[in-house]
């Protein structure tokens, strides 16, 4: 609907679509020097405040008008004579009410067919505040707010180039959520960002509250335990995930950006890795591998040599076990079982407590409980052994929401390996790579590995084995072939500008 020259159908209009919203303030004052010129302001009340508003752009503005004729006024706003740069020029009631919803202030003025947005204040949030989901050693502390602008600003703070780009999106049929697509123009292989745009398309929703909610929706694969997208709160991460050619999504009201596409290795991957000695970042990668392996297979291996294949292990560690082992009432499978399950419920135990006791919930429950399992001769200590460890391989997964896919394939390995011993460990193996050889993150595979004219082993090992800095020459898969070069010599004219 098209804003009319009329003030009095405008604020019938207005009024119909916030009646009965008290958080909604709206007035009508007058303006010139016979006070003949009629307008109309409204806001959401939390936005501003009777101080903000004398000192704001708004306030500053009708301050001027005040004391102008009408010819003046009119001529003074057409030709944006106030020099009000942030001023948005609205000729609709849809945008001017979504303007409104934004958390800005909306001015109606009589005789004018449009609308005036005007930034305020806007709605209260947190600030930038350090990062403590995703610590670091070295590298800035700064984590993401949940205000979608700051987010954005931050990366280009990080990269301060016109060739980052920020393109916005609304999302949720009743939440309008401001959902921004970042990236570098230049880098970003081509039609990435149109495909995204056509994935975030495929659906309506009413509201969109977190990246959580959105990116779950665009997924290929929805039924695989394995998430297709990078979650981040830091934004140095998200400012190296753009020049590398991937798309940094934010989410208004959520601290948490999603970095798209991605594959296996990226979930292990810290920015340490760059800020520290390569031969420090490889050694820091091979662990992480490592106990990848460890988080999934270790229960089952440990059940299938106690249960079928006890011929594989030395005699004394079979003895050992054996002993450890003496006086406990149930089965291996049920013993492992009741253990896991024991510390999953610590595990979520501690997340969900507030404060630092939830911290110490996971590790003092976890030394308690299994103690006096052990003690009351429910499980052997064998088999506390090796759920910790199992547990302590979870936790070395960067990622929170990686980590739990191996959660759920640990219990899927621990039931084949307690039906058909070392084969169903390996059959669990199989079809899990086979799982990761099938899905997609915005149409690359998922497993694949470094990127450019390599491939193979080779490039398999230059994914786990950081190499020196100045051999980093490459962007990654993703980035336009165009601009593969992210590193060169001065002087070098064959190479792209980074």
């Amino acid at each position: 609907m098209n804003i009319s020259a009329s003030i009095s159908e405008n604020i019938a209009e207005f009024e119909r679509r916030f009646d009965s919203c008290a958080d909604v303030k709206k007035n009508i004052f007058f303006l010139g020097k016979d006070f003949d010129i009629q307008c109309y302001i409204a806001h959401i009340e939390v936005t501003v405040s009777n101080v903000s508003l004398a000192d704001s752009v708004i306030g500053k503005m009708l301050t001027l008008l005040e004391g102008m004729s009408r010819r003046e006024i009119e001529k003074c706003l057409r030709n944006n004579g106030l020099g009000i740069a942030d001023v948005t020029v609205l000729k609709t009631m849809e945008e001017t009410v979504s303007g409104m919803l934004t958390g800005d202030l909306v001015f109606f003025i009589d005789g004018f067919a449009c609308a005036y947005k005007i930034p305020v204040k806007g709605y209260p949030g947190m600030g930038v505040t350090e990062n403590t989901a995703e610590p670091n050693v070295r590298g800035s502390k700064e984590g993401f707010s949940d205000s979608v602008k700051a987010n954005t600003s931050l990366i280009r703070k990080r990269v301060r180039s016109n060739k980052l780009k920020v393109k916005e999106i609304l999302e949720g049929v009743r939440s309008n959520t401001t959902v921004a697509l970042v990236y570098i123009e230049d880098i970003v292989a081509p039609n990435l960002v149109e495909r995204i745009e056509a994935y975030l398309e495929k659906y309506e929703i009413d509201g969109i509250f977190d990246s959580g909610m959105l990116i779950q929706l665009i997924e290929e694969s929805k039924y695989s335990p394995f998430p297709q997208y990078q979650a981040t709160q830091r934004p140095d991460r998200a400012a190296m995930a753009v020049l590398e050619g991937r798309v940094v999504l934010l989410v208004d009201n959520s601290p948490m950006a999603v970095l798209l596409p991605a594959n296996y290795h990226n979930f292990f991957v810290t920015t340490d890795d760059y800020f520290n000695r390569w031969e420090v970042a490889s050694m820091g990668r091979i662990i992480r591998y490592l106990a990848s392996i460890i988080a999934m297979f270790f229960p089952g291996l440990y059940l299938s040599i106690i249960q079928f294949h006890s011929q594989v292990v030395p005699t004394t560690l079979i003895l050992t076990f054996a002993s450890a082992r003496k006086g406990v009432p149930f089965t291996p499978f049920v013993e492992v079982l009741i253990m896991e399950v024991a510390f999953e419920l610590l595990r979520e135990a501690g997340i969900r407590i507030p404060g630092s006791l939830g911290k110490s919930i996971g590790i003092v429950g976890g030394l308690i409980v299994g103690q006096a399992a052990v003690d009351a001769g429910l499980v052997s200590p064998i088999v506390v052994i090796v759920v910790a460890l199992t547990a302590l391989a979870s936790f070395c997964v960067p990622n929170e929401e990686f980590g739990s896919a191996y959660r759920l394939i640990k219990f899927a390995i621990l039931f084949a390996a307690a039906f058909l011993g070392i084969y169903g460990v390996i059959l669990g193996m199989i079809l899990l790579i086979l799982h990761l050889c099938s899905l997609e993150s915005m149409g690359y595979p998922f497993l694949l590995v470094k990127g450019g004219d390599k491939s193979g082993w080779i490039s398999g090992m230059e994914s786990i084995f950081r190499k020196p800095s100045d051999k980093l020459t490459e962007r990654s898969i993703y980035a336009n072939e165009n601009e593969k070069i992210r590193l060169k010599k001065k002087g070098d004219s064959d190479a792209s500008k980074q």
